[in-house]
């Protein structure tokens, strides 16, 4: 029977790389990883499989075997060897069968890589963030959702250091306005510390009707970054708090640009074939006037709060009028851990031969 093994820091600190990240690194691993037992005869996982982990092994015993079956090596636990992740690659280039009743820490292979990038700059600290002492706890909340979340993901890992320590930090108190609706769009912001109240304005309401609430970790204003249009919404400090924002210009460099995928007609509609689905974001007028056969219509400014109602394992096309709208909600979606594509130039250009 495989041995009972829990994850804890002194755990992790003995496998290589993990040992050279920091505490806080480590103990945010110990949240993330999992263990995995194999009994005799199984395999952790096969020759030629992606599965995106780092595998170690902390009991047991495992033979690698290469594409043909036969043993290259033969791995114990608690050697040197086993310190180090099992047939690193992707796919596995040797498949790993258990000999011994084993036991695996599994961690996902992104998630560490950008643990590694970013604490391997030196830069996590505190006070290159700007942030007081008495407040790191909440920073370090912030930090670690956004060094978690999907935006990250599909950033250089050279340029994760640019990205946290271009923000600035903001103080705000309670009932502050951050951003406008109808303003220009000219930060993007990450709420350190506080909650926030989104509220979206109309001529029956002109101060505004409650949408959503944001708390420490949340972020917003990239929306109008992305299409380079107005604020869509306003954005009033519930209680007192801490942001830290980036600039447009950075964020255009560092967030939007490794995000947006686009697609022509023609390339969305062989992705339609084979399984995608397409995202009207216009307002329900705009959709009911004219619309692709078929698609789904969830405005721009609600998809936050109905996001739940769309399948994840689907890819979508993202449509609007001209592509400004749908880069928004792209972004919005790949944060969300969905892939979504652009049209490129949008419907005006099916729209106009109709």
């Amino acid at each position: 029977m495989a041995e009972n093994i829990t994850i804890d820091e002194k755990l992790l600190k003995t496998l290589v790389p993990l040992n050279g990240l920091t505490t806080d690194m480590i103990r945010e691993l110990e949240e993330k990883a999992r263990t995995d037992s194999v009994t005799v005869g199984r395999y952790a996982f096969r020759q030629g499989t992606t599965d995106n982990e780092s595998v170690y092994l902390v009991a047991g015993e495992v033979d690698l075997l290469d594409e043909a079956g036969d043993l290259v090596k033969r791995i114990k636990a608690g050697t040197e060897e086993a310190k180090h992740p099992l047939a690193p690659g992707q796919p596995r280039p040797l498949g790993a069968r258990v000999v011994s009743d084993a036991t695996f820490i599994r961690i996902d292979r992104d998630l560490l890589d950008l643990m590694l990038s970013w604490d391997t700059t030196g830069s996590r600290s505190i006070d290159v963030m700007g942030i007081e002492d008495e407040n790191e706890e909440q920073a370090d909340d912030w930090m670690s959702s956004m060094l978690k979340s999907r935006e990250l993901h599909k950033i250089p890992p050279a340029n994760i250091q640019k990205l946290f320590i271009s923000m600035e930090e903001m103080a705000y108190k309670q009932g502050d306005v951050v951003i406008k609706q109808g303003d220009e769009g000219d930060y993007f912001y990450v709420i350190a510390q506080g909650e926030c109240q989104v509220l979206r304005e109309s001529t029956n309401k002109p101060e505004g009707v409650p949408v959503a609430t944001l708390s420490t970790g949340a972020t917003f204003g990239e929306e109008a970054l992305i299409s380079n249009a107005k604020r869509s919404s306003t954005i009033k400090m519930l209680t007192d708090g801490t942001l830290m924002r980036l600039s447009k210009e950075n964020f255009v460099e560092l967030l939007k640009e490794p995000f947006l995928q686009t697609v022509t007609f023609d390339e969305a509609k062989q992705k339609a074939v084979q399984g995608a689905k397409i995202l009207d974001v216009r307002l329900p007028a705009e959709f009911n006037k004219w619309n692709i056969k078929g698609s789904i219509n969830i405005p721009l400014y609600v998809l936050r709060n109905k996001i739940d109602e769309l399948d994840q394992s689907k890819e979508y096309i993202v449509v609007c009028d001209n592509g400004s709208r749908s880069s928004s909600a792209a972004y919005i979606l790949h944060v969300r851990g969905i892939n979504a594509f652009v049209l490129k130039d949008g419907l005006q250009q099916l729209m106009s031969k109709a």
